[in-house]
């Protein structure tokens, strides 16, 4: 079964390697790459996207650069986790074909307008794209296929101990998020940390060749620190949401109610998740086939990698 997606993202470490897997998997047809300023800043996210691109290869994919602030706040980032750049210690050649004259937000619309019910939106930075073009126009929770995002958690953050990066970066545009007439995927931290890619899984990748060499492998293991205790390797976050759309018999799901805190002094940004809610707004991924989703993502990158050789 073939899938239209449009991936939401800001490039990042994890989001190279979702896209990649949007890229390479043959039952995905990526139809266009949107992005925010969240991991780096929106120059930096773009030129990654861009560059991204043309290496990996897929230059008939639109590009199309969106909010470099979020709605109301102050922008935070992420470079002490991905580096200055955002792709760590990667270096790409320079992107020569041209970003989309469009506005993210527009070109979200536009895409979900011109074939409702077709094409899957999965988001994997700060949800700010989201939250404009929702205001600028609210049927497009009708018209995408599903939404899936990389964000929050049911547990504790990452970014402070009650809120999750991707939401704690702009909060008011992740309320208006899970507010919207749809039902939100949302794999969070409780998920993604179960898909780490441990020394075991970076062996199996570094045979991949020289894809795994310049690519793969740097952006896997670019914090990977084995001095921190109970440290089982980096976690591939946004590699999960991609998954989620092509594979989500991978996936241990619940449906819940998921508010956002955006007034708390110390809860800002925090997913507040009732599982026993009277309207259920989102569907909570809790646990993964741990050996089935690397199975699934080695097996993609593996064809990449072969079709690059």
């Amino acid at each position: 079964m073939a899938y239209s997606l449009l991936l939401d993202c800001d490039p990042g470490l994890d989001d190279a390697l979702a896209l990649l897997l949007a890229h390479g998997d043959p039952d995905i047809q990526l139809v266009g790459v949107t992005t925010v300023g969240g991991n780096v800043g929106l120059a930096h996210t773009t030129r990654n996207a861009l560059q991204l691109r043309e290496y990996l290869g897929f230059p008939e994919v639109p590009v199309a650069a969106g909010a470099s602030q979020p709605l109301t706040r102050e922008a935070v980032n992420a470079a002490h986790v991905h580096g200055e750049g955002g792709l760590g210690n990667v270096t790409l050649p320079e992107a020569t074909l041209p970003l989309s004259e469009q506005h993210a937000a527009d070109f979200i619309i536009e895409t979900l307008r011109a074939s409702p019910g077709a094409v899957h939106l999965v988001a994997t930075g700060p949800l700010t794209n989201i939250a404009i073009a929702l205001e600028r126009e609210p049927a497009i929770a009708r018209w995408a296929a599903s939404f899936t995002i990389m964000g929050g958690s049911y547990t504790r953050g990452n970014a402070t101990p009650a809120a999750e990066f991707n939401i704690l970066a702009d909060p008011e545009a992740a309320k208006i998020v899970f507010d919207a007439d749809w039902q939100v995927v949302m794999i969070g931290l409780d998920l993604t940390l179960q898909a780490q890619a441990n020394s075991i899984v970076v062996d199996r990748l570094k045979a991949l060749g020289a894809l795994a060499d310049e690519l793969i492998v740097p952006l896997a293991t670019f914090y990977f620190n084995p001095k921190v205790p109970d440290w089982d390797g980096q976690a591939v976050h946004d590699v999960c949401a991609v998954a989620y759309v092509a594979r989500p018999d991978l996936f241990s799901m619940r449906p819940a109610r998921v508010d956002i805190e955006t007034r708390g002094e110390f809860t800002t940004g925090m997913t507040v998740v009732d599982f026993d809610p009277l309207v259920p707004n989102a569907l909570i991924a809790t646990k993964i086939d741990v050996n089935g989703f690397w199975a699934y993502v080695e097996s993609v990158y593996a064809k990449v990698a072969a079709a690059r050789t």
